[in-house]
């Protein structure tokens, strides 16, 4: 704090006719040094918004370190993030955009933001999709993740998306009965599908988007990530945003 109060005044020329060169806190006197405090105190007293000033310019710097670290952290991840052969993908295949989203079914977030996420990705028509399971919060969101890659391990991408929206849309418990029940809606074999959930085939994909989450430094969901840019959690102003700073950013 003292640093801070000290940089405020200096740059605000509380002291008008010394450089800030000549200001060597080290070699004061016991009264230079309490009339200098005086001052710091006095010009803040009479102009607090300096203090603010500070503090804001200081939050936007902190702030824009963040992206640059999380761009990096992108970069230096991209195989596993885009390319980890393992994680669903739908929207257009082909898109110019790539969005990739780590989400958990218990995540009241991922669920309130799974509508307005379809309808971009519908009405865009040229994002790429890729789905993360990453389950953080409770016991049911390990059943649910484990549920919906082993669906999709025995009966494909397609069953894996219905499977998907259906716990997305569920309020409801996740357990051994009502997972057994959903296979059957699914059309898939319950229990080949129950029982793959806890082999090695579906710990293995859990446990590698588990090692790329901490490599990431994600700790909630949802999380996305669109190209370069990591955003964690969703924009107060939707994703659409995002969206075409990723296209703006490929020229």
């Amino acid at each position: 704090m003292k640093a801070l109060l000290t940089a405020a005044v200096l740059t605000a020329t509380a002291l008008p006719a010394a450089p800030v060169l000549a200001f060597d806190l080290a070699n004061m006197t016991e009264d230079e040094k309490a009339a200098f405090g005086e001052a710091v105190r006095e010009y803040l007293m009479e102009n607090p918004e300096v203090l603010i000033e500070s503090i804001n310019v200081l939050e936007e710097r902190r702030a824009a370190d963040e992206v640059k670290n999380d761009q990096l952290l992108v970069e230096n991840n991209r195989e596993a993030i885009f390319n980890d052969g393992h994680s669903w993908i739908g929207g257009n295949p082909e898109g110019d955009v790539t969005l990739v989203e780590f989400i958990d079914y218990r995540c009241g977030v991922c669920k309130r933001v799974n509508p307005d996420l379809e309808k971009l990705i519908s009405a865009d028509g040229n994002i790429r999709w890729i789905l993360k399971e990453f389950p953080i919060l409770t016991q049911e969101s390990d059943m649910a993740a484990r549920f919906a890659i082993s669906v999709q391990q025995i009966a494909g991408a397609d069953a894996y998306k219905k499977a998907h929206d259906i716990l997305m849309e569920s309020r409801g418990p996740v357990n051994l009965e009502s997972l057994t029940k959903l296979a059957g809606d699914l059309g898939v074999d319950s229990e080949q599908v129950i029982t793959r959930m806890n082999t090695e085939e579906v710990s293995s994909v859990l446990r590698k988007n588990q090692q790329l989450a901490e490599q990431m430094r994600i700790m909630g969901t949802p999380t996305f990530i669109i190209n370069g840019e990591m955003l964690r959690g969703v924009p107060a102003d939707g994703l659409e945003g995002a969206v075409a700073r990723a296209r703006a950013a490929k020229g």
